[in-house]
């Protein structure tokens, strides 16, 4: 049955991202938020490599070295900053993070902390987020302007609580991307 409880944990996240992404006012990403999850590229390797305690494609990785339903998902799912990453126009061509658009860390901000609440269950706190991107931060190839939103959002979780900064990022984060349009 591992099929189900791998269904029903990725059915957990996926409406904690959107009850996330719904409350800062981000209804259609909230609802087409890691689709691609449901693949069979991705689904079936879930189930092979389920835990409960973390995602599988880590397992995965550990396994056969590499992730291909890691590869699959971030390739088809703007919200994760390796998605946008590319060569750099400088002349050593090194990989670099493109700025991602606002939504999209807005949305990145809401699936970590959806992930934490669901691999962290009753042991979740408004840290948790924060710890792990502070941990995996020095491996990331992310662009600065990105990684400084990121982390402001993810700090301001840590110490002023989910409520107040979804709040921040409705009226201040996401409505100044508005106004810019107009």
């Amino acid at each position: 049955m591992k099929w189900l409880k791998h269904l029903r944990t990725i059915n957990h996240h996926k409406r904690l991202v959107m009850k996330l992404c719904f409350s800062v006012g981000l209804y259609r990403q909230g609802l087409m938020h890691d689709l691609s999850k449901y693949s069979p590229t991705e689904f079936f390797v879930g189930v092979k490599y389920y835990q409960g305690t973390r995602s599988p494609n880590s397992a995965e990785h550990e396994a056969k070295g590499l992730s291909s339903a890691w590869l699959h998902h971030k390739g088809r799912n703007k919200h994760h900053l390796e998605y946008w990453i590319d060569y750099s126009l400088s002349e050593e061509h090194n990989m670099e993070g493109m700025k991602m658009p606002v939504k999209y860390v807005v949305e990145m901000f809401c699936d970590r902390v959806a992930a934490s609440k669901t691999y962290r269950g009753d042991k979740y706190t408004d840290s948790d987020a924060y710890d792990y991107y502070i941990k995996s931060r020095p491996h990331y190839i992310i662009h600065p302007e990105t990684d400084e939103l990121l982390h402001k959002l993810l700090l301001m979780l840590k110490n002023e609580g989910e409520e107040k900064t979804l709040t921040y990022i409705r009226t201040e984060i996401l409505k100044k991307k508005n106004k810019s349009r107009h």
